[in-house]
């Protein structure tokens, strides 16, 4: 009877969840990171992963609703960092801070060069799904706001001129961002990247 009662105890727990889901969706992000949406199947999902098709659809959904979750975590991380990065100190540190902390996003020690998680694997599908292309533009707006925010704090606190016009200002920080990612992933070097970050802000700063 004891037996039984503790058999049944067994049974009602269930058996305990084999892999931990912030691990398993960072590998998958690191596949899609590498070759893309279109280019990573859900074979290579699950080879990164440790997980099975069922146990993957059980946990994320589809292949689709996976990456939307990738993108949105990778945004949310983004954000985080340049929040952080751009508090505190002038104007010219804050946004070299910001553009080091990309930098060591795109560039991961010992392996190539991988630029932005957006850039690399988003805009390509941005242009047929709908779902993904709100994402990406949505993004670019909370960085030109970021952006914008800090450089309008700067106005205000005599660093630029009266006349600087933040918003203006703010998306050539972000397209500066979006610069680098691209050679980053192109191969080009960090000190060479660093450079046109240095150069950028010389500019913003006047």
């Amino acid at each position: 009877m004891e037996q039984n009662s503790k058999e049944s105890e067994a049974r009602g727990r269930g058996r305990p969840r084999a892999y931990d889901p912030e691990v398993a969706l960072q590998r998958a992000t690191e596949a899609f990171w590498k070759t893309g949406y279109s280019g990573t199947s859900l074979d290579d999902i699950s080879a990164a992963t440790g997980m099975n098709r069922p146990s993957l659809r059980a946990a994320f959904g589809d292949k689709h609703a996976l990456y939307l979750k990738a993108l949105g975590e990778y945004w949310d991380q983004k954000f985080v960092t340049l929040g952080e990065a751009l508090s505190g100190g002038t104007l010219k540190e804050a946004l070299m801070r910001a553009y080091e902390a990309a930098l060591s996003i795109y560039f991961v020690d010992g392996a190539r060069p991988r630029g932005c998680f957006v850039v690399g694997t988003a805009i390509t599908e941005a242009a047929e799904d709908a779902e993904i292309q709100r994402i990406v533009a949505a993004g670019f707006r909370r960085l030109d706001a970021g952006f914008e925010a800090r450089l309008r704090a700067a106005r205000e606190a005599g660093e630029l001129k009266v006349g600087a016009d933040p918003e203006t200002l703010a998306m050539m920080a972000t397209a500066t961002m979006q610069t680098i990612a691209l050679r980053a992933r192109a191969g080009a070097d960090r000190e060479e990247l660093r450079d046109i970050a240095r150069k950028a802000v010389a500019v913003i700063c006047g």
